[in-house]
């Protein structure tokens, strides 16, 4: 019991904490364009796969 008066108190601070930290993140545009970010990798690695590509030097067996 004596535990209790320790972790229920402890468990309050931490969702606020986590509260706190949701809407900093959501205040500062962590969450904008999720789509748009995605897509920007996706380009990248089709940019390097192609310049990779164009570079190989078929050797004959």
């Amino acid at each position: 019991m004596d535990s209790l008066y320790l972790l229920i108190p402890l468990s309050v601070v931490l969702v606020m904490g986590i509260g706190v930290v949701l809407v900093w993140s959501v205040m500062s545009g962590q969450f904008d364009a999720l789509e748009g970010e995605g897509q920007r990798i996706l380009d990248e690695t089709s940019a390097q796969d192609g310049a990779d590509a164009g570079s190989k030097v078929d050797v004959p067996r």
